[in-house]
């Protein structure tokens, strides 16, 4: 969907829980930034929300969920799903 000002209108996704426990966060091009993030939302501990850098501007382009835990994602969107995840702290 494309609004009147030519961007990309925001898809959102629903999910499991709304609590957002990142279990993975990999820099995946070695270029500093997180690439892949993996999601429990519901605290059982399963990814259910997965989300990837495509492009390595440091943003989600791609996000998937898997509702039922299956091994199959339900939705994919793209975009952070209005799920953005937190920046890293800095690191030492």
């Amino acid at each position: 969907m494309t609004e009147a000002n030519g961007t990309a209108a925001q898809e959102t996704v629903e999910t499991r829980g709304d609590e957002r426990v990142d279990l993975l966060r990999a820099d995946a091009n070695n270029d500093g930034r997180t690439d892949v993030w993996v999601v429990d939302t519901d605290g059982d501990g399963k990814a259910d929300l997965f989300q990837f850098d495509t492009d390595g501007d440091g943003k989600v382009d791609i996000t998937m969920v898997d509702i039922d835990e299956d091994g199959t994602p339900d939705e994919v969107v793209d975009g952070d799903g209005g799920l953005p995840p937190a920046p890293l702290p800095p690191t030492a």
